[in-house]
């Protein structure tokens, strides 16, 4: 098998408050991580500020000895250049506004999920993800029942509709300053723009959002210029179904943009289900059966059975309505197997946390680890099929 010299990733990472420098420096503790698991050596380069999106070089090597004079190569080498397409600036405008309007536009959100039948598909292919859906909205709904319960109490009582005036006050600071910390442990109020852009990503009814892809897709077809031996497109969570989109235009405008290359798209944890059930969701879904059966992708679907965010045994082409097409190679993982029995032990309860790892540094050697990936010396290829060496013999 011929090993990988020069690569080019393109990265779509997942919804988080993280912007293309953050997540270039999450990507140089994992790979330290990774170098130290697996007895590589890995220098990460400083991200150029200048590259739109964000790029920076990782150098992969065989940890050897310095070679003695005349003894030739010392070991396999590999230069990958990494694109963070991030969506941080997304992120930010959902955000921005108060408490209130973010909850008003989260229960909007979950409504019109709910009305195209979103909420069903999510309960019928993957039971757990309904429920993650469910959860942030039935927490804060609880939360306004009680903050409510707690205004009217003194008519409950039989007090005096008076005493409303300091039983209102009391309502508001119950919620203000014991719910919403609470909240916070769960990310409620980020999982409300999660949902809010998942019906943006499924509707594309937003110009701010689709000239955004316009303009990521443009920045993409730059980036493949680059000559290397094999392309990358990874993404993560939310981040699949914004990559969908922009491969989709790319090869709606180009269809034979990607002949001649070795291409992977792999999806770690993939979310495109959570926008492309949504009945509205036509283009998204139209866009997945265009990479499916694009001749030049090799399309790895990395699923985990303990992470509840993701469609774990569902085949994302299929259920998009492209029964037909070429499948995603499903590939099944454990996050057991990457960490130790310690460090999985304080996680476990934590499902975002549970949900990242897919692209952070693992404790030991497994099956997949996400720097091997998109800067290791073995093509992406050889994470489809369980039996393949994930390093140089």
């Amino acid at each position: 098998m011929k090993l990988i010299e020069k690569r080019v990733v393109l990265h779509f990472p997942g919804f988080e408050p993280l912007d293309g420098i953050a997540h270039r420096a999450r990507y140089e503790r994992s790979a330290r991580q990774s170098a130290a698991v697996w007895g590589y050596s890995v220098e990460t380069g400083a991200a150029d500020k200048r590259s739109d999106p964000i790029s920076f070089e990782v150098r992969t090597a065989e940890r050897v000895a310095a070679p003695e004079v005349g003894t030739g190569s010392p070991g396999w080498q590999t230069k990958s250049r990494i694109h963070m397409v991030d969506h941080d600036i997304l992120v930010r405008k959902l955000r921005a506004g108060n408490t209130l309007s973010q909850i008003i536009a989260g229960f909007r959100s979950c409504a019109e999920i709910m009305f195209e039948g979103g909420m069903r598909g999510y309960f019928r292919h993957a039971w757990r993800f309904g429920l993650f859906f469910l959860f942030p909205f039935l927490l804060t709904a609880l939360a306004i029942v009680l903050t409510a319960q707690i205004a009217i109490m003194p008519y409950g009582l039989g007090f005096s509709p008076w005493h409303m005036l300091w039983s209102g006050p009391l309502a508001l600071c119950f919620f203000i300053f014991a719910f919403l910390p609470f909240s916070e442990r769960f990310h409620t109020l980020h999982l409300f723009a999660d949902w809010e852009m998942a019906v943006a990503l499924g509707r594309m009814d937003r110009t701010d959002f689709n000239d955004w892809l316009e303009d990521r897709a443009t920045a993409v077809r730059k980036a493949l210029e680059e000559e290397a031996d094999e392309y990358v497109i990874s993404s993560h969570s939310m981040g699949s179904s914004v990559a969908a989109h922009v491969i989709g235009i790319l090869l709606e405008r180009e269809p034979d943009i990607f002949k001649g290359k070795r291409v992977v798209f792999a999806t770690l944890g993939s979310a495109i289900l959570q926008c492309a059930l949504m009945s509205s969701a036509t283009l998204l879904r139209a866009r997945v059966g265009l990479i499916a059966r694009c001749l030049d992708i090799s399309w790895l679907d990395v699923q985990c059975l303990t992470d509840s965010i993701n469609f774990y045994k569902v085949p994302v082409v299929a259920v998009s309505g492209h029964e037909d097409a070429p499948q995603a190679k499903m590939i099944l993982i454990r996050v057991k197997q990457m960490l130790t029995r310690e460090h999985y032990r304080k996680i476990r309860k934590d499902q975002l946390r549970v949900h990242r790892q897919y692209v952070l540094g693992p404790d030991l050697q497994a099956p997949f680890d996400f720097t091997l990936l998109t800067c290791g010396p073995m093509p992406a290829s050889v994470f489809a099929d369980p039996d393949e060496k994930r390093m140089p013999g």
